[in-house]
């Protein structure tokens, strides 16, 4: 209760539109299994949470404007994604898995924007949603989409192999569970964009989870991402996304070192020394001669 008590308006507002939309629709999709399937209930069901969703958004719009309503449809979208992913997660076929795929990705976007609310606040924007994170990340989201609509329909077989599809969403809450950490771990610290630029309140993080590994956020990210698609069972798109992954990550790590290693200099080199990247093969960047680097008090790049 503190938390949501101390919390900026713009995150008890996410919270608020995510919680509204959540129910409205959980009631709206399981409305006809609690009264029985009824033909007049067919539009309360089916065609009722796409009406609900604009009259909220037409009070929404009508309530609030600028940031704050741009944090609201947003947080109102994501509560209404995660109802729509716990009702495909009852049918009793291949589309139970994309429900729980489905939950699975509306809550790593919802927490993420959470996460920032609570932790650094200053730096709070409506793209810590990570919605609009880049075009590769849409283009990859629609092609595992194609993939398990394609299989579902001509190799529907192939997607009742729940046991394994159970292991990949432990993968992500697994990953999203590590990725928070190091949220919290390095409250002010931590940003979604790689900093160029050292403020006077920086500090190289070294406790909790960075004990463990030097990038746990991008770790976390690294296996939730993989596990989205074994949740899926897309075979496929488990090794595009393995391999797209591994290659976004080195060369996010080997740019975001050699940034710190240019903030913290000898203090960064102990780090590495001490504590692996924590991702697969991703060696990160360790300057050659460092030590008659750090003589000449020079980095070369």
């Amino acid at each position: 209760m503190n938390i949501i008590r101390n919390m900026c308006p713009a995150g008890k507002q996410a919270v608020s539109c995510f919680m509204i939309s959540l129910i409205m629709f959980t009631i709206s999709f399981f409305s006809g299994t609690a009264l029985g399937y009824a033909s007049e209930l067919w539009a309360l069901t089916y065609w009722g949470p796409a009406l609900y969703f604009c009259l909220f958004n037409f009070v929404l719009r009508y309530s609030y404007k600028g940031f704050i309503y741009d944090v609201s449809v947003r947080a109102a979208f994501l509560g209404a994604v995660f109802a729509t992913g716990l009702y495909l997660s009852t049918f009793e076929d291949g589309l139970s898995i994309f429900g729980l795929y489905v939950m699975v990705l509306s809550m790593f976007h919802f927490s993420e924007f959470m996460a920032m609310a609570i932790t650094n606040p200053r730096t709070l924007t409506v793209d810590s949603f990570i919605l609009n994170h880049s075009v590769q990340y849409g283009v990859a989201a629609v092609a595992s989409w194609t993939e398990f609509a394609l299989e579902y329909y001509f190799f529907p077989d192939m997607k009742t192999f729940y046991w394994i599809s159970y292991i990949g969403a432990f993968m992500c809450v697994s990953g999203e569970l590590l990725r928070k950490a190091a949220m919290f771990t390095a409250k002010d610290n931590f940003t979604h964009v790689v900093q160029f630029v050292k403020r006077p309140e920086h500090k190289l993080v070294t406790c909790g989870v960075y004990a463990l590994c030097r990038h746990p956020s991008y770790v976390g990210w690294f296996y939730w991402s993989i596990g989205t698609q074994i949740t899926l069972l897309n075979p496929l798109c488990v090794l595009l996304y393995a391999l797209a992954s591994f290659v976004f990550f080195r060369e996010r790590v080997y740019a975001e070192e050699l940034t710190l290693l240019s903030f913290f200099g000898e203090q960064y080199v102990q780090y590495q020394r001490k504590v692996s990247t924590g991702l697969p093969f991703i060696q990160g960047y360790v300057p050659e001669n460092v030590n008659q680097n750090l003589k000449n008090d020079h980095w070369s790049y």
